[in-house]
């Protein structure tokens, strides 16, 4: 399935992507390069090969959770801006409350 110039022109255009008349015509055949690839690969016979979302297996590598010392409530507002009874003092972002 090739893809006109008018076609790249319109996805172009939807995309909101200025193109110059040459760039069109360079992105015209590289897409359509890229297409031609998608079709041999869609024309392979992958009978008994078991689907996969990575092409190598991927394990999650979990450890334990473990409480470490952190900084006490002085030193945490110790840099801060503004600060007031112990808490964060911040420009408010939501109008209305």
């Amino acid at each position: 399935m090739k893809l006109s110039l008018e076609e790249i022109r319109k996805v172009a255009l939807l995309s909101r992507l200025e193109l110059e008349e040459a760039e069109l015509e360079r992105q015209t055949k590289n897409i359509n390069d890229l297409l031609a690839r998608f079709e041999a690969l869609q024309a392979l016979d992958v009978t008994g090969i078991e689907p996969t979302s990575h092409s190598i297996p991927l394990f999650n590598v979990m450890r334990e959770d473990e409480t470490t010392p952190s900084l006490s409530r002085e030193e945490t507002l110790s840099n801060a801006p503004e600060q007031l009874d112990g808490y964060f003092i911040v420009p408010r972002i939501v109008e209305g409350i």
